[in-house]
């Protein structure tokens, strides 16, 4: 776990990582869609989230269900990522 980590202007890795209390600082912040990151009571200033690999292909195949008509079914996606934790 990285605990009370400034990380400045760097590239992070967020598979499977678990973060407290970090401060993220103009970070290029990079999801390749393996196990999903936590974060706890960390900060976020000017950084750039990536969706790479497996990520970036279940963004695409989003994509494309909306293209097709599947337009309800993306929106009950985002729903559901929404509420989570409510």
């Amino acid at each position: 776990m990285n605990t009370a980590v400034i990380f400045n202007h760097e590239t992070v890795a967020l598979d499977a990582e678990r973060f407290a209390d970090c401060e993220f600082r103009e970070c290029r912040m990079v999801y390749r869609g393996g196990e999903p990151p936590s974060f706890e009571g960390c900060s976020f200033v000017g950084c750039d989230w990536q969706f790479e690999d497996a990520a970036a292909n279940t963004l695409k195949h989003l994509k494309t269900l909306w293209a097709v008509g599947g337009k309800a079914k993306v929106q009950a996606v985002i729903k559901t990522i929404t509420e989570v934790g409510r």
